[in-house]
């Protein structure tokens, strides 16, 4: 029960890893806020009857949870997500960010809507959540009261090092890991953690795109189920977790590794401006001293 009396918001909670992030939460005695507006894979349609069932499964097992249908895209729709979490249990704790889907394509054929509908998504759908928690939580902390408040955002693979035929997905969540580390280092004056996920896990995102990866196994630890996620982000919503903030962690099955991002690396200094045409031995010389990065996923 590490998050007992903790007031939990998850984003796309209905389905896959954001219904097992919601069970988790409520496992571990927190009140859970389920938001989904139920699009299909693709972003289309709305049904919000996966996130109502969530919500009753857990309140059938003597947990707390509630549902907001919000489009966490939608500046003013993000704000009253909060606002409705802070009324109906008196405050929030923990926001996850987790809702979005994927629309597919080579660069050289993606059209302009496909881009813009991911970016939205994915990266405005995680400002627009985390500007107005991060309201709620500044206010609190100046009315003198502390605050022990987690945000948890959701990267991905394909915003560490890339993934081929997804570079509109792929720049969406690399702008996470940059908005998590930026946001990071803002918020903690007021009481606030901001720490992000990269999951390898089975869900409609990536049953189709890794479908020989994503198979679930007919016996033994099933090492690409969503709920083997959920633990370290309940941790991470604890109050446990106060000294980790900024860190991206990737997880895969029972696998946790920690990302440790961009570094500055091998440099060489002239102490003048360089010719352009003296460069090339000195570039040579930095990508020999630097370590070789990992490869796109996909190549």
């Amino acid at each position: 029960m590490i998050c007992e009396d903790r007031v939990v918001i998850v984003t796309g909670g209905a389905r896959g890893l954001g219904r097992a992030h919601a069970w988790e939460f409520a496992r571990q005695g927190a009140a859970v806020v389920v938001n989904d507006i139920g699009v299909q894979l693709d972003g289309s349609g709305g049904d919000g009857s996966a996130a109502a069932e969530v919500a009753a499964e857990i309140r059938e097992l003597g947990g707390q949870a509630e549902v907001h249908g919000a489009d966490v895209a939608d500046w003013e729709q993000a704000q009253e997500l909060v606002q409705f979490a802070v009324q109906r249990f008196g405050r929030l704790d923990v926001l996850v960010n987790n809702a979005g889907f994927v629309r597919d394509r080579m660069f050289v054929n993606l059209a302009e809507e496909e881009w813009d509908q991911v970016i939205r998504v994915h990266l405005k759908g995680h400002a627009a959540t985390m500007r107005h928690a991060a309201q709620h939580w500044r206010d609190r902390s100046k009315a003198g009261e502390p605050v022990q408040a987690r945000i948890i955002n959701t990267t991905s693979g394909a915003g560490l090092l890339g993934s081929v035929g997804q570079s509109n997905y792929a720049a969406a969540k690399a702008g996470i890991i940059a908005l998590t580390l930026n946001t990071a280092a803002e918020l903690a004056r007021y009481g606030v953690t901001v720490n992000a996920i990269a999951p390898s896990a089975r869900t409609r995102m990536t049953e189709t795109v890794f479908a020989d990866m994503m198979a679930q196994p007919e016996q033994g630890f099933d090492e690409m189920a969503p709920e083997n996620v959920s633990p370290l982000v309940a941790w991470l919503g604890s109050v446990e977790s106060g000294e980790v903030t900024g860190r991206v962690f990737e997880v895969a099955g029972g696998d946790i590794t920690l990302a440790t991002g961009w570094t500055r690396g091998p440099s060489r200094d002239a102490g003048r401006r360089w010719e352009a045409g003296e460069l090339g031995p000195v570039v040579s010389e930095l990508l020999a001293k630097a370590p070789v990065p990992d490869p796109v996923h996909g190549t």
